[in-house]
């Protein structure tokens, strides 16, 4: 079985259009960081680091210090499908990202973003 493509895709190829959806909504980058660094563990500076090296979502989620056990706590519906039954782990946790996103873009709290 061949890999999604997505999963070779650089993380920084993606991140500038997760901060420019949040920014047409009037939100920030920081915000968009805080929700990575939540999900991931990253520090702000690790974050930098795996977008100065161009990773991959793969190695980006492989290599996320302490992935957030709350986030499966994150419901819903992203491209179709329900993130909570999506089987395979790292398209899971690239969904979990898409979908915090979507909730920042759509005015939702930063307190109920980060399940809290």
């Amino acid at each position: 079985m061949t890999k999604h493509r997505i999963y070779t895709m650089s993380f920084a190829s993606v991140y500038p259009h997760y901060v420019t959806k949040a920014e047409k909504k009037g939100r920030t980058k920081a915000e968009v960081d805080e929700i990575i660094r939540w999900l991931t563990g990253y520090s702000q500076g690790e974050l930098e680091a795996q977008l100065e090296k161009q990773a991959s979502f793969e190695n980006f989620f492989a290599e996320a210090p302490q992935l957030n056990a709350s986030r499966t706590l994150i419901k819903g519906v992203i491209c179709g499908v329900r993130v909570e039954d999506i089987e395979e782990s790292t398209m899971q946790e690239i969904r979990y990202l898409d979908k915090l996103i979507d909730e920042l873009a759509k005015g939702k709290a930063m307190e109920e973003i980060l399940r809290n």
